[in-house]
């Protein structure tokens, strides 16, 4: 088997070092990493990305150690607040009434905080579903999530299901996926005047390196169809992404939609914006312990690879699985649609976990404001056989922008 350089490991001077576990871990990644590269003559970053992220017992999402929060990572607005389920608790309730539903699939649960949230403030309102299914390609989180929902009734527990796939049987009710769409691996492509490239991962004295090779067939294709659609050709030099399994994902999730809708809550922009003249780097970054940088060969396995999401590809996607599309806005948009200042206003979002109505403000903010989440994370709702408008995007539907 391959051999792993341990300054593979090696990280900026003054950051967190991975203590010997992770250390280990994260080399046994490399020889996995170094073996496939020798073996296949590159990986493209694609399949990198996909490894290093889900590659069984030992890519990020994989192995146990600790992802979300202030021992992890990053934070995702769940971890914020609880003040984001509750209020997504009151489209749920919505969304089942309206379509006659009776389940919840949530994708990518992370510690469970989400579903605890949601399933907590429906309880409260007698308004529980009969289901609430939880996937994840994560099999280590699932002991985290069955800590985390531990805490509600009895009568709010017995709804819980874990699924390791999607259901058999498509459902009638929401789908939910917060913070699953940025972590489907991507393509990194550059424009030449007479080429496309794709970026590759090789090996240089026992180290990884970036390599660019001429694009195939597939990529150079998708990357085409992206010119024309904005009707420009990217300039010399233009580095940014594309993620292959978007259409498929989206295909999926809708053979599992008998009637309902899907909720998707991520970090993103619509394509005018993604492919701005002036972003000519992309989007990829990578997070270790709540630092945000660009270099994704650091510590394979232990740090989070991530891109920003291209929603009129998802908006694309869903048209050609025969999906409705029904509402795009921003996250503080929607969250005011959906009552997050009822929530707030009512006294009800507070909980003996809640010192004060002050500290409930300071993380609505976090949710809220433009240079926080509110602006950066888009929420896009898409649909089948569904009968009504979603009170969330009462106040603003910005569907003309994708």
């Amino acid at each position: 088997m391959a051999e792993a350089d341990p300054s593979m490991l090696d990280l900026p001077e003054g950051w967190p070092t991975p203590g010997p576990e992770a250390a280990q871990h994260s080399l046994a990644l490399c020889r996995e990493l170094s073996r496939r590269i020798e073996a296949e003559g590159g990986l493209s970053f694609h399949d990198w990305m996909e490894a290093v992220l889900y590659a069984p017992g030992l890519g990020y999402y994989m192995a146990g150690a600790a992802r979300f929060g202030a021992a992890g990572d990053f934070v995702t607005a769940p971890e914020i607040s609880p003040l984001f389920g509750r209020t997504l608790a009151q489209q749920c309730r919505q969304i089942l009434m309206d379509c006659d539903g009776d389940t919840i699939l949530e994708l990518g649960p992370g510690r469970g905080r989400l579903a605890f949230d949601i399933l907590q403030e429906m309880d409260r309102a007698d308004a529980l579903p009969e289901r609430y299914l939880l996937l994840d390609r994560s099999g280590p989180l699932r002991q985290e999530q069955e800590q985390t929902l531990a805490a509600l009734s009895a009568e709010a527990r017995a709804r819980v299901q874990w699924l390791n796939e999607l259901p058999e049987r498509p459902i009638r009710g929401l789908i939910l996926a917060n913070e699953v769409l940025d972590a489907l691996p991507v393509e990194r492509f550059r424009r030449l005047d007479h080429d496309i490239e794709q970026l590759t991962v090789g090996l240089e004295n026992k180290l990884f390196a970036p390599r660019w090779r001429s694009a195939p067939a597939a990529l150079r294709t998708q990357v085409e169809a992206l010119e024309a659609d904005l009707g420009r050709r990217f300039e010399h030099g233009y580095v940014s992404e594309c993620c292959p399994g978007t259409a498929p994902w989206i295909a999926s999730l809708g053979d599992s939609l008998d009637r309902g809708v899907m909720l998707l809550i991520d970090y993103g922009y619509t394509r005018r914006e993604y492919y701005h003249t002036d972003r000519r780097d992309g989007t990829l970054r990578c997070h270790y312990r709540h630092r945000a940088h660009d270099d994704w060969r650091l510590i394979p396995g232990l740090q989070d690879l991530t891109a920003y999401v291209d929603f009129t590809a998802v908006a694309i996607s869903a048209r050609q699985a025969r999906l409705d599309i029904l509402g795009f806005a921003p996250q503080a948009h929607f969250l005011m649609g959906a009552g997050i200042t009822d929530l707030l206003a009512s006294g009800s979002a507070l909980d003996n976990q809640d010192a004060d109505g002050m500290r409930l403000a300071q993380q609505a903010k976090a949710l809220m404001l433009p240079g926080e989440m509110g602006e950066r994370f888009r929420v896009l709702a898409l649909g089948r056989q569904f009968p009504t408008p979603i009170k969330a995007f009462r106040l603003y539907n910005h569907l003309e922008k994708l």
